[in-house]
């Protein structure tokens, strides 16, 4: 789209919601506030208000009133479900191969830093507080205070703007739990840091509920009678029979057979037990600890909603929620995220803005994580700049149709092969509306540690689950084809081809 497209596109949303955006000097003046909470490895069926499994035990009704009163979205999807480039990705509004964050050991440095950077220019006072994970200074923003890498679950350091070059500048949080810490500093810097005379853009970024899942000890005793619904393919591993034989065998799960990463020894499970009930005893473990930090999360959020509320900015803010990627919580056996697979691409999604978003509503356009920078620049009413690859669906808040030209297609790759004893091959793919398709390509960048190339079909309609592969089902022949043709497309638009890759482009060539 070009820059004059995209203006056009902003002033029609002016024109369609005015409570929104905004365009005129005098109109500035009720730009909303945004506030952007994320949350690390908070998964879809985790939050009441998408009705999965776990709803019934209410771990999060503050989230839960936020899309009550907002809209909740139930078609986003992360382009690379690991923390670093999914981060990247919505700083820049950019896939992988155009910003360079490809694995963990990627960075943004400050002047592409494109989000903040935006909102500054629109005059937003803007802040990053919590887990930044992209390395450089975050030096865009006009205040930041963020845990150093992955930070610690308590007692948290924080690195934060001084006399000394990056990233010498910390301050301790000694006695608090991190998400209680990243909350604090959030309401310090809303009631004391804060230029009232602008509006705010602050992304609140908590740690949890990212492993080892060290919850507060307040929630030591929460969920510890609850029997935890599992997953209804708890017991159905990559290894007997799910998937293609890319999949079979790898990752890393619940299961006594399937546990690369050790995780029944790490909760403590008693390893005289054998399956299946070894594996329900640690899915139990797992799933307690993994609540017990969103619970916190939770309670976290209605301390920033409250003080909202309390001071009369809450009607003026527009409360995104969302976590940087989805996570398996025992689904197919797996744990962890980086599949392509629904618990680990989707992410959840709630907006609540109650001047302008209907409450109760819901969305079912196909979004991705490069999208989010520029609805938040719709928001205040910025156009999207060209080096932004993803698109606004700002208008999707205001309840008006998806758009003829709106894509079909979502694109995804994980990069990190085989990466820290969890067991996940290098794969791309993309998810359209009712089907997903899969091509494990199975080597590093330069073209290591190969693994079996294989490709999988999902019809997301009848098998919602993604238990069986329709790759070679000859029913799924001409859908196989569509889709194939919708992939190369797609690459090709986004730049995300391996033409810097040999090694990985003949084995493309070699199973196209």
């Amino acid at each position: 789209m070009t820059a004059q497209l995209r203006q056009l596109a902003v002033v029609g949303l002016l024109v369609a919601a005015p409570g929104l955006l905004w365009g005129s000097d005098d109109a500035k003046k009720s730009r909303p506030n945004v506030l952007f909470i994320m949350s690390d490895d908070h998964t879809t069926q985790a939050i009441g208000a998408y009705r999965s499994r776990l709803a019934a035990l209410n771990p999060t009704p503050t989230i839960d009133a936020l899309a009550q009163g907002g809209m909740r979205f139930d078609r986003v999807f992360c382009n690379n479900s690991i923390c670093t480039p999914s981060r990247a990705s919505i700083i820049t509004g950019q896939y992988s191969q155009t910003n360079g964050v490809l694995d963990l050991t990627g960075a943004i440095p400050p002047e592409r830093q494109y989000l903040p950077i935006e909102m500054g220019k629109a005059g937003y006072h803007t802040a990053m507080i919590g887990k930044w994970h992209l390395k450089q200074e975050p030096a865009a923003f006009d205040y930041y205070c963020v845990l150093p890498g992955q930070g610690k679950y308590f007692n948290p350091a924080f690195r934060v703007r001084g006399d000394r070059p990056w990233p010498r500048n910390t301050i301790n949080k000694a006695g608090r739990h991190s998400s209680d810490a990243i909350t604090d500093i959030s309401l310090e810097w809303l009631k004391n840091g804060w230029d009232r005379a602008r509006p705010f853009f602050l992304m609140h970024h908590f740690k949890a509920p990212h492993d080892m899942f060290q919850n507060a000890r307040r929630y030591d005793d929460y969920l510890e009678d609850a029997t935890i619904p599992p997953p209804a393919n708890l017991h159905k591993q990559p290894a007997k029979g799910f998937g293609s034989t890319a999949s079979r065998g790898f990752g890393s799960g619940l299961a006594k057979g399937h546990e690369s990463w050790r995780l029944g020894r790490k909760l403590g499970v008693d390893q005289s037990l054998e399956d299946p009930e070894y594996t329900a005893a640690v899915y139990q473990k797992y799933l307690q600890r993994y609540l017990r930090c969103v619970k916190g999360v939770d309670d976290n959020v209605k301390r920033l909603v409250d003080f909202l509320r309390d001071t009369g900015e809450l009607d003026k803010t527009v409360i995104i929620y969302t976590g940087d990627q989805g996570f398996f919580l025992g689904e197919h056996d797996l744990m962890d995220k980086r599949w392509i697979y629904e618990e680990s691409m989707r992410m959840p999604f709630i907006v609540h803005y109650p001047s302008a978003v209907k409450a109760g509503s819901s969305n079912d356009w196909l979004i991705n994580n490069t999208d989010f920078a520029p609805t938040i620049l719709a928001l205040a009413g910025v156009a999207t700049p060209d080096q932004m690859q993803g698109r606004s669906f700002a208008a999707a808040l205001s309840g008006r149709p998806r758009p003829a030209n709106w894509r079909t297609a979502t694109y995804y790759r994980y990069w990190m092969h085989m990466a820290h004893n969890l067991r996940v091959p290098a794969h791309f793919g993309i998810r359209t509306a009712r089907y997903k398709l899969v091509f494990f390509y199975g080597c590093t960048p330069r073209g290591g540690a190969k693994t079996p190339a294989a490709w999988e079909l999902y019809d997301l309609r009848t098998d919602p689950s993604e238990m069986r592969n329709q790759f070679s089902n000859p029913e799924y022949a001409m859908v196989v084809a569509d889709m194939k043709r919708q992939l190369w497309q797609l690459r090709a638009d986004l730049n995300e081809t391996d033409a810097g890759y040999p090694e990985v482009q003949a084995i493309i060539d070699a199973n196209k």
